[in-house]
């Protein structure tokens, strides 16, 4: 006898959830459609605009928040006032530190952003007993570990010029996810000042990297900010 496989695109989805690209990579790709049920109920979608903040450092966290769409810029500010950008989230991220009592980072809208904002004890609760969800986050967690290792690298022992390709490699690789070698076009979601934060680089350095990339044709810049990549293992090249 034949077994028929249910469409996980079918009605059996909450409507919040069959148009969400990045459902099946985030975490509620580890959930049943009647888990997601559940959790939608509890679930809103909210649209961001550049520059908001999201979370603040020190905070007491009371929602997490999938990424959906757009970047997210993760800050640490020290007393004088001096900032350092530390991280940078993409869809399908989790915005967020599950079990944290506070947050340790301030969290603002690198561009525009689209998030399907979680209650903690909802997602909390459904950490406790979804075996498949909780690895899931755990697996996004080593991740994001590995990820911040090897961006110790890029800023401990790189050159200014691989510390910008490796820069704007990171960004076209979340962004717009593609093989390699092929081209790809995105808008840059940080400054030149916030480039230069990430990086420990000046503002003066990092236009200077980006012209050469672009005089080499590595890059392609289009009204400052928009930026065509004609192949994508070229840049990786240029990162060291």
């Amino acid at each position: 006898m034949q077994t028929v496989r249910k469409d996980i695109h079918n009605s059996d989805l909450p409507v919040l959830c069959q148009s969400c690209e990045a459902r099946h990579q985030g975490i509620c790709g580890a959930l049943r459609p009647e888990q997601l049920q559940q959790l939608s109920k509890a679930t809103r979608r909210v649209h961001r605009g550049e520059g908001e903040e999201l979370i603040a450092d020190a905070m007491p966290i009371d929602s997490y928040a999938n990424v959906l769409r757009g970047v997210v810029k993760l800050t640490k500010v020290l007393e004088d006032g001096r900032q350092q950008v530390v991280g940078l989230q993409f869809a399908p991220d989790l915005l967020g530190r599950p079990f944290a009592s506070e947050s340790r980072v301030t969290a603002e809208a690198a561009s525009d952003v689209d998030l399907c904002v979680i209650p903690r004890p909802a997602l909390e609760s459904m950490l406790k007993d979804s075996a498949p969800l909780e690895h899931r986050v755990m697996m996004q967690a080593l991740r994001e570990l590995d990820e911040a290792r090897d961006w110790m690298v890029t800023l401990g022992r790189k050159t200014a010029a691989e510390k910008v390709a490796s820069f704007l490699y990171l960004i076209a690789s979340h962004i717009d996810p593609t093989e390699e070698g092929a081209a790809t076009t995105f808008d840059l979601p940080l400054s030149r000042s916030d480039i230069g934060d990430f990086l420990g680089l000046t503002i003066e350095t990092v236009s200077r990297q980006i012209s050469k990339l672009k005089a080499d044709g590595v890059i392609e810049i289009v009204s400052y900010r928009h930026v065509t990549v004609p192949d994508l293992a070229r840049l990786r090249v240029r990162c060291g």
